[in-house]
């Protein structure tokens, strides 16, 4: 997978930037000889992060033949994301103190390992169960140690509270989470309509509602990225899509097709198909 995806990357090169990530799916802890694989990817100078899966509520509950707890899986990727300069990428779908307790740890250990700006945490269904101070008190301690969250706007009871967690300055971002895979049929890639779904499920209305989800799906990922922000002043990166449309908020409503899509001052598509 990591050998396939890297040849991935080398073709699209100019059209699209690939950021790889080596992430054991079914756990390392779980499955014998994952954590091995996991090595081998991390060393192998292909991959940008590694990953992991729910420390306490999957990959803390060992399969047959094998051994660990949740963690060790955190041991395991903190120590090779320190030692190749990785970037780490753990999606936490537990929620309540399953999910609270490995996150708590998770900002604990970027704190110590000097690894902030480095880590995300995808998901994280136990932060939009919090409310008033218990929420405030996890996004400084979040915003402290460098920790960033995406959501993907899964359900209204799923998606983050991006703008209280924004507020006390935990980066947060927006993607696209399965693409036509074995999970779900309906994922596209396409963020403009991942934007038009977050003001969907957080019931955006007004014009300001739905610039911020446009903004969160625009900026966000890019924030956690440490990629520059794509504007239309000079020395800004030359990427941007044209559409037609009356403002802001209506396209993130009507979708319209986008006629141009430039990268790096580049014309790769047009009215949808690449231009080669």
């Amino acid at each position: 997978g990591v050998t396939g995806l890297a040849e991935v990357r080398e073709r699209l090169a100019g059209v699209l930037d690939v950021q790889l990530v080596a992430f054991p799916q079914h756990g390392v802890r779980r499955i014998p000889g994952a954590g091995a694989l996991l090595a081998e990817a991390a060393a192998s100078g292909l991959v940008d992060a590694i990953g992991g899966i729910d420390p306490a509520g999957f990959d803390g509950a060992p399969a047959e033949g094998s051994a660990g707890e949740g963690p060790a899986q955190l041991e395991l990727l903190f120590g090779l994301a320190e030692q190749h300069g990785l970037r780490l990428d753990i999606h936490l779908h537990d929620r309540g103190e399953r999910g609270l307790g490995p996150l708590r740890d998770i900002a604990a250990r970027t704190r110590a390992a000097k690894l902030a700006g480095r880590v995300v945490v995808s998901h994280a269904f136990c932060v939009p169960e919090l409310t008033g101070d218990p929420l405030a008190d996890l996004a400084a301690e979040l915003a402290e140690s460098g920790v960033g969250l995406t959501t993907v706007a899964p359900s209204a009871h799923q998606v983050l509270p991006f703008r209280e967690l924004r507020a006390h300055g935990v980066r947060v971002g927006l993607g696209s989470d399965g693409v036509r895979d074995s999970w779900s049929p309906y994922g596209n890639a396409d963020m403009l309509h991942r934007a038009h779904l977050l003001g969907w499920t957080t019931d955006a209305r007004t014009d300001e509602q739905l610039a911020d989800c446009f903004a969160l799906a625009a900026d966000g990922g890019a924030e956690l990225l440490d990629l520059p922000a794509a504007t239309l002043k000079p020395g800004s990166p030359a990427d941007f899509m044209l559409v037609t449309g009356e403002c802001l908020p209506q396209v993130v409503i009507d979708l319209p097709g986008r006629e141009l899509v430039v990268r790096a001052g580049r014309v790769v598509a047009r009215d949808g198909r690449l231009t080669g």
